[in-house]
């Protein structure tokens, strides 16, 4: 582990050999729950380094954080077969990266498809979830934010500065994010974009863009409450940007009636997804961490 870094790059084989990434932060040996974060469809586990250092640094209680990279985004090994991109595929990959890192329960912390990935494990793995924190992401996925999410993945333009991601960023989701100031939108940039041999990638393989564009969505999509049922054992937390157009407000609303320990909170001036290093965002996911652990002991 690097002191300025605060993590240790971690390798693991999938099933099927593809080289997989996941940063691993705090003590190795630290005895309270750990915490699993699984980042959006096009991101990376650099989306939540604030709170992982948060988490594994708290001086009453350290614990190990793991974010995870799926395939063909940040350091893990891009699919030669972009139809590996795939939920079914990525579960079993979220596995195979718990049992090398010695999970065998933690709370999970899941953005996006970080959630649907969470409540896919909820089927297959039930005992391995204490505690779920749903960042934007529902049983009910909304057609207009996939649509959205669908135009520009694989297709941004090629900044030849960080500053420059950052503006084309801004003009792209300002209007969801009107809160973020250029820092923000700098450190988005960065964790969007990579330098690769002196110009800057997407931090992905553009090939993601082809799993979306075999979405068709005229026919109704899939509702997960059966999965999202399977976790009304454990506490939750469901945060929803206030301008999402992922997860509707409806469907925040169900989310809480229907579990019997799930606390809401709606991110004012945050779209999809609400970024998760602020001292607030923080400090609710920490309570959230704090209930579960209660639960479990």
């Amino acid at each position: 582990m690097t002191p300025e870094s605060g993590f240790t790059s971690r390798f693991v084989s999938a099933s099927d050999g593809l080289k997989l990434h996941f940063r691993d932060y705090g003590p190795l040996a630290a005895t309270a729950l750990p915490v699993i974060c699984l980042p959006g469809f096009a991101r990376t586990a650099a989306d939540f380094h604030e709170l992982a250092l948060a988490l594994s640094q708290d001086e009453a209680k350290p614990r190990r954080v793991l974010a995870l990279d799926y395939r063909g985004r940040g350091l893990s090994e891009y699919d030669k077969n972009w139809k590996n991109y795939d939920i079914r595929v990525e579960l079993d990959d979220l596995v195979q990266g718990l049992i090398a890192g010695g999970i065998e329960q933690a709370v999970f912390v899941g953005t996006s498809r970080g959630g649907l990935l969470t409540m896919a494990l909820a089927a297959a793995r039930p005992a391995m979830i204490r505690g779920v924190v749903f960042n934007d992401v529902g049983p009910v996925i909304d057609a207009r934010g996939l649509l959205r999410i669908r135009g520009y993945v694989g297709k941004l333009p090629t900044p030849r500065s960080f500053q420059e991601g950052a503006e084309i960023l801004k003009r792209l989701s300002d209007q969801q994010f009107p809160i973020l100031g250029e820092a923000e939108w700098e450190v988005m940039a960065r964790r969007t974009w990579t330098d690769r041999d002196g110009s800057l990638k997407p931090d992905y393989d553009i090939k993601l863009m082809k799993v979306l564009e075999e979405l068709d969505l005229e026919a109704p999509l899939p509702v997960l409450w059966p999965y999202f049922d399977a976790l009304k054992a454990v506490p939750l937390l469901a945060i929803r940007g206030a301008n999402s157009d992922l997860l509707a407000e409806k469907t925040l609303e169900e989310m809480a009636e229907r579990h019997p320990d799930c606390e809401t909170y709606t991110a004012p001036g945050q779209g999809h997804a609400p970024l998760l290093g602020a001292k607030d965002m923080i400090r609710r996911i920490t309570k959230l961490v704090a209930r579960a652990e209660r639960r479990a002991g």
